[in-house]
């Protein structure tokens, strides 16, 4: 039986420096009936004074304070962002209302608050999410113009709602936010990416399911204030990402098909904030979102850290504010709206080992700006593999044709790979852009094992610093990362060049169930796999090291891909190859960038 929804809002404007609405309700109209329950934190403004309004819409718990969510993290926020309702990866109210902000910050259908079915990034709850942004702007306290600011998930739906086109729209920052649900967070090559969904649906999302008992004794917000549901009518209440992404493998399945939007029809003012450190996650959302938005004013920021401090820095804040200022306010201090009067592109260079998850020692790198990505004057030059595990720029000639093979099913625990490396870089070279690794490669079993029928193949690019230390760079969780990775399933191998989004540097793939091509025990197969886009510095002296594995390995932490049906042993265990010859020429196409 559904809970009977109750009228629970409240209004409290003398206890904070703001207005404070509690479970304001937002009527569903677009695509189902039912409310969406919000928060509103507003400035106390003199009568008829009317504000812009930042909308954040998520999983995650509207009233589940900051310092409980994550108290970590939260003890190393930006202090002008600690107030008494922080939320995690969220606008603070207690600064934005001060600098003239209004807050929404809605809870998703079938979560916190809002009933309703639960699907996240769903198209339901997508068209959910444009009524709070109309509703956001039809406000009596609201001027009309709503903007987008958040992280992470909070980044990653604003992509799909810009698509939709809400009245009152007039900027996003979508700020280290996924906008391919199937390539960037849940399928990398095909390769069902399960320990972070896992992770992310049990601990954030699960946990705060509309109707679950026992919140405010867990000190997971308050309790749901339409009372609670059981557990088996819960369960029929949602959709498990767990055994979604599992069961789906293609993007012409229903359910990923029903998440796909055209980002052609994103058209306002954009400010798409990347971060290197996101190679299993964000990172290339960002920069396609970006290169492929319809937005005539949009924009492309770099930078470097953690996903969940750089939102809340003082020089990354007055970005924000400015950015949302120039549309949502008229008031442009730098030419935010002005094409052409701003460098669309603006890069943080990582030259040199600063170490990892120490945010004062990542100032030293420097920014720069550029006109268009990828870079115009980028040199997409290959490095040749060879069987003597060098990465040259001279092509080999290969005479008899040689094989080098590894152990199929490596595992972070236990990997199983083969290495490339360069020699030392004569001069400093700077590496900018997206990477195509280009291998010919094939499999065969063990004498008394099963036949393998598929090649998983996961690619990762190293730095080694001309002391001959590995140099590691701040991960999303803080964790040491490599440069870059990539990840293909050779059976997912197909390539659609007449695609419109098919580039010489990034190959694209349509991921569909009728792509599906035989892997063969002793076939050798030419694939192009896309490795996510990187930066480096490469110093005199230095090395790149070109990683092939068959599992994860360092650098992964918990974006993991080792889920025993998707990676059985029936269909990988073997011996995996790589082999050279005159007619397999193996290499890896980095973009070197010449300096202006």
């Amino acid at each position: 039986m559904p809970l009977e929804v109750k009228d629970a809002y409240k209004i409290d404007d003398t206890s904070f420096p703001y207005v404070f609405e509690q479970d304001a309700t937002v009527p569903l109209k677009t695509s189902s009936s039912g409310i969406i329950r919000c928060n509103v934190y507003r400035p106390k403004a003199t009568e008829g004074e009317k504000c812009p309004v930042l909308v954040t819409y998520g999983p995650y718990g509207k009233d589940i304070p900051y310092k409980d969510f994550h108290p970590k993290s939260f003890s190393e926020v930006n202090p002008e962002h600690h107030s008494e309702h922080s939320a995690w990866e969220t606008p603070d109210p207690g600064f934005w209302t001060k600098h003239g902000y209004a807050i929404v910050r809605a809870d998703e259908r079938g979560l916190g608050q809002s009933p309703g079915f639960l699907d996240t990034m769903s198209r339901g709850t997508s068209e959910a999410f444009f009524d709070v942004v109309e509703w956001a702007a039809e406000q009596p306290w609201s001027s009309g113009k709503v903007g987008l600011l958040g992280v992470s998930y909070f980044a990653g739906s604003q992509w799909r709602v810009a698509a939709r086109q809400p009245k009152g729209l007039s900027a996003i920052i979508p700020w280290e936010g996924m906008s391919d649900y199937y390539r960037d967070r849940c399928r990398h090559g095909g390769i069902f990416s399960n320990k972070f969904i896992n992770f992310w649906w049990n601990r954030q999302v699960v946990s705060n399911q509309y109707g679950i008992p026992g919140r405010a004794a867990r000190n997971w917000g308050p309790d749901g204030v339409d009372g609670d549901l059981p557990d088996e009518e819960r369960e029929k209440n949602r959709q498990d990402q767990n055994i979604d992404n599992l069961d789906n493998r293609f993007r012409d399945d229903e359910y990923y098909a029903s998440k796909e939007y055209d980002m052609d029809d994103i058209q306002v003012p954009l400010l798409s904030v990347a971060n290197w450190g996101g190679i299993l996650l964000h990172l290339r959302g960002n920069i396609e979102g970006y290169t492929q938005a319809g937005s005539d004013l949009k924009y492309l920021r770099v930078i470097t850290g953690r996903h969940d401090l750089p939102f809340y820095y003082k020089e990354e804040v007055e970005v924000q504010r400015s950015f949302l200022d120039a549309f949502l306010k008229g008031d442009d201090r730098v030419g935010w709206s002005q094409k052409g009067k701003l460098p669309p592109v603006d890069l943080v260079l990582r030259k040199g080992d600063v170490g990892f998850d120490d945010s004062e020692k990542e100032k030293v790198f420097e920014r720069r700006t550029e006109n268009e990505w990828p870079i115009a004057r980028t040199r997409y030059t290959k490095f040749y593999l060879t069987p003597l595990k060098a990465l040259t720029q001279i092509e080999p000639i290969i005479k008899p044709s040689k094989k080098l093979s590894y152990e199929a099913l490596g595992s972070l625990e236990d990997p199983k790979l083969v290495q490339f490396t360069t020699p030392a870089f004569e001069e400093e070279t700077e590496i900018t852009g997206h990477i195509v690794a280009h291998l010919n490669v094939s499999m065969s079993p063990h004498a008394t094992g099963p036949t393998p029928s598929d090649i998983d193949l996961f690619l990762t690019l190293r730095y080694i610093s001309p002391e001959g230390k590995e140099v590691h760079y701040t991960g999303t969780a803080g964790d040491p990362i490599p440069l870059a990775k990539g990840w293909l399933r050779v059976s997912l191998r197909k390539t659609n060049p007449s695609h419109p989004r098919h580039r010489d540097w990034l190959p694209h793939r349509d991921y569909f169930s009728t792509d599906v091509q035989p892997v063969i025990s002793g076939d050798v197969y030419p694939v192009d796999v896309e490795v996510w886009p990187t930066n480096v510095v490469v110093e005199k002296g230095g090395k790149i090291v070109f990683e092939v594995s068959s599992g994860d390995t360092q650098g992964s932490g918990i974006f993991q891909h080792n889920h025993p049906e998707d990676r059985s042993e029936k269909r990988f265990a073997g011996m995996n190859h790589i082999s050279f010859s005159e007619r397999y020429v193996n290499y890896v196409t980095l973009p070197i960038i010449p300096p202006k």
